[in-house]
């Protein structure tokens, strides 16, 4: 198939690559030109907006976006949406939240246009392994589209969730999970590396993969980080988050479902990201007050 591709990031790129490997033709657009040219000198078709791109393909057209999710999706769906024609397909593989997909799909249907949601897993290793995709919208433009997904994803790799939302939902929700299987393996190592014993923390994680019921791709990329560095000794804990294990505990709470795992991990996340607590300083003063029990001052050791 021909199709256009907005957005070559750490995703968009690797995509575009592994449907050119995939024998699919591809027009590309991103703002930073050298990405354009990186993707050209791979075999796809530069263009150097969104109208030259759409110009560019044979109708009925097919558009993939890879770009940020928040106003920068919701400028593109609409810049798009003025482009494209009738019976046209825009699809969202960006980390969008499910109830915006839902406010773009109809958007799209006020122009006749197709929307699918498509939440995309995989990372920088989808080039190589394939791209976990979870489609929301109509069945029969899923279906149209098929050859790219396939190409795209490893055998059994792409579904198709449900209408115009639901393929962000899932994402959503496993994005939550990883964050507490994330969390799980950040703890357990810590634990281990803090003890009084001698632990190789890289020989654990091989060893953990070995039949052990907490085997895992993330503990085989723990095995790899431990390789670089035992104690990951360059690296700040300052974790981020783009916003889906957000949205999952919001979901969680709007559907009365407890889920403490991936609300703590959540949270854990945002104390990575201070350099010294305030709460924790309060505690410490309050503990002196009533106990009387010993704090610490700054800059004492």
């Amino acid at each position: 198939m021909k199709l256009g591709m907005v957005g070559l990031g750490r995703m968009g790129g690797n995509m575009t690559e592994r449907l050119l490997q995939g024998g699919h033709q591809v027009v590309v657009y991103d703002p930073a030109a050298a990405a354009v040219q990186q993707a050209a000198q791979r075999g796809a078709t530069a263009s150097g907006g969104l109208a030259e791109l759409v110009k560019q393909l044979p109708t009925p057209r097919v558009v993939w976006m890879m770009v940020p999710s928040g106003a920068i999706t919701t400028n593109t769906v609409n810049q798009l949406l003025e482009l494209l024609a009738p019976d046209d397909v825009l699809i969202d593989g960006g980390n969008s939240y499910y109830k915006d997909s839902v406010v773009h799909a109809g958007l799209a249907s006020t122009k006749q246009v197709h929307f699918l949601d498509a939440g995309t897993s995989g990372g920088v290793w989808g080039l190589k392994v394939g791209y976990c995709l979870m489609v929301g919208g109509e069945k029969a433009v899923f279906e149209r589209v098929s050859p790219i997904l396939k190409t795209l994803a490893p055998p059994d790799g792409f579904l198709y969730t449900g209408p115009a939302g639901s393929g962000h939902f899932v994402k959503m929700v496993h994005n939550g999970i990883e964050y507490g299987m994330l969390q799980a393996y950040g703890e357990g190592f810590e634990i281990l590396e803090k003890s009084e014993y001698p632990v190789d923390l890289g020989a654990v994680a091989h060893l953990w993969n070995q039949g052990s019921v907490i085997r895992s791709w993330l503990c085989e990329l723990a095995e790899r980080a431990f390789a670089r560095e035992p104690h990951l000794e360059s690296l700040r804990g300052y974790v981020d988050d783009s916003g889906e294990g957000r949205w999952t505990v919001q979901a969680a709470i709007d559907e009365n479902v407890p889920a403490p795992v991936l609300t703590l991990s959540l949270l854990a996340r945002l104390r990575s990201r201070q350099e010294e607590s305030f709460s924790a300083k309060v505690i410490a003063a309050l503990r002196n007050e009533f106990g009387g029990h010993a704090v610490k001052k700054e800059g004492a050791k």
